[in-house]
């Protein structure tokens, strides 16, 4: 997806009406990351019944967005609105929006979404205690929580994501060998894991010779050495051919290789969230995870596959086993099953009605208050 800067305005289509404005999204990193990806997915969905707009550098084209000078109608409430919703997800964020609130008196509610698992600094505390409302991406992060949130799930396009009709074929356009795949995707390294997933291959790959894997993904800087080792305890135990590393691919080719699997693993030692078992879920691609970030919230054990401890090459092992030891009645029965749990509860359009229900409490306390 083509990115752009929010201080200009190329595509007047993509600038709505600063004054009508109801919520805003800002997005104050100019890196990419899996906020910014969040934040890019949602809003357009959630702008197809409110009028919000993100703010910030370097958006995707097609998110609706406001430019900062766009800001001083922010004085104002909007139209039949008591005041704006300000949607931070970083500390930066929610700093900007109580200056623009408290200090410069502008007319907002601010919001916060917690994405981490783990105990708040007392700076970050302070920030969220100033919040009018806070959700959290998963129970475990809102446990974390000094104070009550709202829990909403990430979603994904399920139009983008969906399944193969032909997964041979699926294969063969990613020059891929007849296997049945087990993929695993993300930057390889320690933390997420990608060496308990190639030693429990190391032991069940030959037990299975119609099955195959597949690591997508790059290590970056000190992990190039640890991707290295992967490699070469695959070569010494011949599974070469069998166990493949195609390396990173564009986000936008992505569904196509999560169409390519038989079985996802998600292996990571530590996760904050982590969409991949979504995303190959909505696939129909049955998944194995760790019992880390919100993977116990998102996998259904026997339904949609199954959760192993952080770090465990034999449990691992055991459910690689137990999935590829099923007759096919029963892997299809559970790749229909993780495709329909995938729609059900993790599509954009329920984060997004989800997040805009948030807004509308928002607003209606500021009414009676």
């Amino acid at each position: 997806m083509a990115r752009g800067g929010s201080e200009l305005r190329p595509d007047p289509a993509n600038f709505p009406d600063p004054t009508r404005i109801e919520a805003v999204a800002p997005n104050l990193k100019r890196r990419l990351s899996g906020v910014t990806a969040t934040l890019e997915r949602v809003v357009p969905v959630q702008a197809r019944t409110l009028r919000i707009a993100a703010l910030g550098p370097k958006l995707a084209t097609g998110v609706p967005r406001i430019a900062w000078l766009d800001l001083r109608h922010f004085w104002q409430a909007p139209p039949d609105r008591p005041a704006r919703i300000w949607h931070a997800r970083r500390n930066i964020e929610m700093l900007a929006g109580i200056a623009l609130r408290d200090v410069l008196r502008m007319k907002l509610l601010l919001a916060f979404t917690s994405a981490s698992q783990r105990h708040h600094t007392a700076w970050t505390r302070f920030l969220i205690s100033r919040m009018d409302a806070v959700i959290s991406t998963s129970g475990k992060t809102a446990s974390y929580l000094k104070r009550p949130s709202t829990v909403i799930h990430h979603g994904i396009d399920a139009g983008t994501f969906h399944p193969a009709p032909d997964r041979a074929a699926a294969r063969a356009a990613l020059g891929l060998p007849d296997l049945r795949l087990i993929g695993c995707f993300g930057r390889i390294r320690p933390q997420k894991g990608t060496d308990v997933f190639v030693d429990a291959l190391l032991q069940v790959l030959p037990e299975h010779p119609g099955w195959g894997g597949v690591v997508l993904g790059r290590a970056v800087g000190a992990d190039a050495g640890f991707l290295e080792g992967l490699k070469a305890k695959v070569k010494a135990a011949g599974l070469q051919d069998r166990l493949l590393f195609p390396g990173e691919v564009e986000t936008s080719a992505t569904p196509g290789w999560y169409r390519a699997l038989d079985l996802y693993v998600a292996p990571q030692r530590w996760e904050g969230f982590g969409v991949t078992p979504i995303e190959a879920m909505a696939c129909g691609v049955p998944v194995i995870a760790t019992r880390v970030g919100a993977f116990e919230e998102l996998v259904v054990e026997g339904i949609t596959g199954a959760l192993v401890p952080p770090g465990d090459v034999a449990a691992m092992a055991a459910a690689l086993r137990g999935h590829l030891e099923r007759d096919d009645a029963a892997r299809t029965a559970m790749s229909g099953q993780a495709r329909a749990h995938a729609l059900a509860e993790f599509s954009l359009e329920r984060e997004a009605a989800r997040i805009n229900a948030v807004y509308e409490a928002m607003w209606d306390v500021a009414r009676r208050g």
